[in-house]
This record gives C-alpha cells, structure tokens and sequence, in this order.
C-alpha cells in the first residue's frame, strides 16, 4: 500500500515542484523587467531635467562670466553623468550606443564651457536632448522585448504543464490500477471470507493473494474457518449420536403403547384409552423431533442427498393429517383441506417432514380469534397522532377543531380493556373514508400485556 502511494505521490510531488520552479521563475523575470521599466523611465526624465538645467547654467555663464556658475555647471554636468551610467547598466544593444553618444557629446559641451568659448552650445544641447529622447525610445522598445520574451517563456511554460499533466495523467491511472489489483482484490477477498463464515458457509477454503500482512490475516481466517468447521461436525456427530441412542427406548414405548391400544393386555375403558393416545401423540412428536434432528444433521455434513421417487400428494398430507389427530381435538382446530392429487417426483421423506413441521406448527399456534372493526366516515386520524391518540387525555388536531369536545380518555380505556384480555388494536387505512380501528382477541380471554398500536406501513390521514 505504501509503494502504490508513494508510486502515486512522487511523480505529483515532481510535477508541483517543477510548476512552483518555473512560476518562481517567470515572477522574477516580470518583476526585474517592471523594476528595469520603471528604472529607465525615471532615469530617462531625469536626464531630460538636468540638460535643461546645465543648459540654463551654460547661457548664463557665457552672459556673466561668473566663476560660481562654473562651479554649478560642474555639479550638474556630474550628476548627469551619474544618471547616464545608470541608464547604461540597464540598457543594452542600441541604447548602450546612445549612451555613449551622450557621453562624447556630453564630454565636447564641457570642455567647450570649462574654455570659455565664444560659440553658441545650444545647437549641441538641442543635439543633445534628441540623443535623451532616442535612448527613451530605445530603451521602451527593450522593454517591449523583454515583456514578449517573457509572454513566450509563459506560453512555453503552460504548455510544458499540459504535457506534464498529460504523462501524469495516465501514470496515476496505473498507479490506482496497480493499487486496486495490490490491495483491492485481497481485501474483496477478505470481505467475502468473512461473509461467508459469518453465514455459516465453512466449505469453502480461504485463500488470500496479496501484500504480505493480508497474506497472513487470510491464514488466520482459514484457522479459523477450520475451527468452526471441526466444531461444526462435532456438533452433528452429537446430535446424530444423541439421536440413535433416544430411538432405541422411543421405539420401545411407541410399541408398548400401540400394544396398549389393540389391547393386547386387555380391553381399555375410555379413560385409559384416552391416556394411551395422549402417550401415543406424544411418542409421535418426539419420533418427528429426532428424525429432524437426524435429517439436519445429515444435510448440513452433506452425507445425504435427494432420495427422489413418484408418489402422490393426497395420500401423503391424509397421513401427516392423521398423526395430528388428537393435538387437533385437543385445540379444537378445525381444518379446511383442499389438496389436488398430484403425482410428485421429489423426496418422499423430506417432503413428509416439511408438511408435519408446518403443520405442527400451524396447529400450535392456531386459536379462536375475535376480530371487531369499528369505522366512521370523519376526518380520520392524523399521521403526527397517531402516536398518541392512546395516550390519556390526548385530543387530536380534529377533535380541538370540532365543537363536539372530549376528555381524551377513551382510545385509552380502550387500549387497557383489550390488553386485559390479551388482544391488540390496530389503526387501519384505506377500507373506511374515516377513522377505522381493528381489534383483535382471544375467544377466551386471558391475562395479557399492553398491546401494541400497529397502525400499517402505508398508513395515511382518510
């Protein structure tokens, strides 16, 4: 898992910092190019302001004659030097040659001045301010350059980032591919070993392909699969041994009673034999207990399969119906049979012990049952009331908006009464246009508990 991150992580790390590399660059570069621009452009009006002045200085020197202003030509004359030479480090090419022009010129007006000379200096100053202006053009066309230089390294820069994302794009794609096979499919198939164990499913064994740690929590889940499938078929071996050794004296005493019942050590009155019946039932349903002990047994260690043969259906149900005899009088259940008579291709004796077992227990858990609708065609109940509508002294949104008022104690008596005798209500939808309640209880009552309130699923305000 580290070296799929880490396969995934490095090539991004490098292309972020060669990203952050050439924005650093590119803002170095624009930012000495504004310093350069800005630079000249004030170096360039300043060599405009002090040839002025050195003009100015230089006429009235001609006109006076004073030694003062010599002195003021002098400063002035170096501080536009000064000026030039910095125009020079920052100017290349043409404007480098523009400067040196000035200085020549510069150099040829000052020793004109410093001599005394008659001539007039202001064909040169004007020569002079024209060199100024050349170098300002000069120099805005090198900034110009620069400024395009720097919007083609930009452009080559986006681009050298597409290309980058697009080899980085695919190689990640590998990377998550190499990860999801590396870790993916070990852990799927860890998640399926545990579902399995966690159904009871122990015949599968589990094996585990991957990076080394998950290699070896696959082995410590086939341990376990192996445990629970040694304790699995030790459970059936008991049951199955427990199962042999109660059929034996259970043989014993379904025979005794069967010779009990054809009077074999006499005639029985009725009170006798209805005592013989009771124990004849009951060997029957312990009878049907082992020999679905046996059969599950037997089916979950896969030691037996289908035994399939054609019988008939009819005759099969008649004879489950017939050991149920003296359980269905006993719970005065009556039955509603109504079986075609099919021809079946199947298990004859798993068949049988699938219908005795419905049966059994259809006939276990039947009972007279009273069920009383009471609907009426109002407003109905309120979904947000239903909750409460039991609760004492609680009235509903319709009860507060009618004129006929309530104590809210009713629905409550109701529930009580109804739990007294062991029944349920229910809040039905859909049959009645208003409230619809159901109550269900036993023909004989008995003690029971609160019932609960089982308004249905789709329940909704009529």
């Amino acid at each position: 898992m580290l070296f799929g991150l880490a396969l995934m992580a490095v090539p991004l790390l490098a292309a972020v910092l060669y990203a952050v590399l050439q924005i650093r660059d590119l803002a170095d570069t624009g930012q000495k190019i504004v310093i350069q621009g800005v630079t000249g452009a004030h170096a360039s009006q300043a060599l405009f302001g002090q040839i002025a002045s050195l003009e100015r200085t230089a006429r009235l020197h001609a006109v006076l004659k004073d030694p003062k202003l010599l002195d003021a030509y002098r400063t002035q004359d170096e501080r536009l030097s000064s000026t030039r030479e910095q125009l020079h480090t920052l100017a290349t090419g043409d404007a480098r040659i523009t400067l040196e022009e000035i200085g020549q010129l510069q150099e040829s007006i000052r020793a004109s001045v410093m001599s005394n000379s008659a001539a007039d200096p202001s064909a040169r100053f004007a020569q002079l301010s024209d060199l100024v202006e050349r170098v300002a053009q000069q120099s805005n066309a090198q900034v110009d350059a620069e400024v395009a230089a720097l919007q083609e390294r930009t452009l080559k820069a986006r681009q050298q980032l597409l290309w980058l994302a697009a080899l980085l794009l695919p190689l990640a794609i590998v990377a998550v591919f190499v990860l999801t096979v590396g870790v993916g499919r070990p852990l799927r198939q860890l998640d399926r070993a545990i579902s399995e164990l966690g159904q009871g499913t122990f015949t599968n064994p589990i094996e585990v392909s991957g990076p080394h740690d998950l290699e070896r929590l696959g082995g410590q889940l086939e341990w376990l699969r192996q445990r629970l499938l040694d304790l699995a078929h030790e459970r059936n071996r008991f049951l199955r041994h427990m199962s042999h050794e109660l059929k034996t004296p259970l043989a014993n005493i379904r025979e005794g009673t069967e010779l009990l019942m054809d009077g074999a050590v006499g005639e029985l009155d009725s009170n006798q034999r209805e005592v013989a019946a009771i124990l004849r039932e009951n060997g029957i349903k312990l009878q049907r207990m082992i020999e679905n002990l046996l059969s599950f047994s037997a089916w979950q260690t896969s030691s037996v399969g289908l035994e399939a043969t054609e019988f008939r259906l009819r005759p099969l149900v008649k004879q489950v119906l017939e050991n149920q005899q003296l359980t269905l009088l006993s719970q005065r259940v009556r039955l509603d049979v109504r079986v075609e008579d099919l021809t079946l291709i199947a298990d004859r004796g798993k068949i049988r012990l699938i219908l005795e077992n419905l049966v059994s227990n259809a006939v276990k858990y039947a009972g007279p049952q009273l069920v009383l609708d009471v609907a009426d065609s109002g407003p109905g109940i309120p979904l947000e009331d239903r909750g409460h509508v039991f609760e004492a002294f609680y009235t509903g949104r319709a009860a507060r908006a009618t004129a006929v008022k309530g104590t809210g104690i009713g629905l409550s008596v109701v529930l009580e009464f109804v739990a007294a005798h062991g029944g349920t209500v229910q809040i039905v939808d859909g049959e009645f246009p208003g409230a619809h309640f159901r109550i269900t209880m036993p023909l004989r009552a008995g003690s029971g508990d609160r019932p609960r309130v089982e308004p249905k699923a789709q329940a909704h305000a009529a």
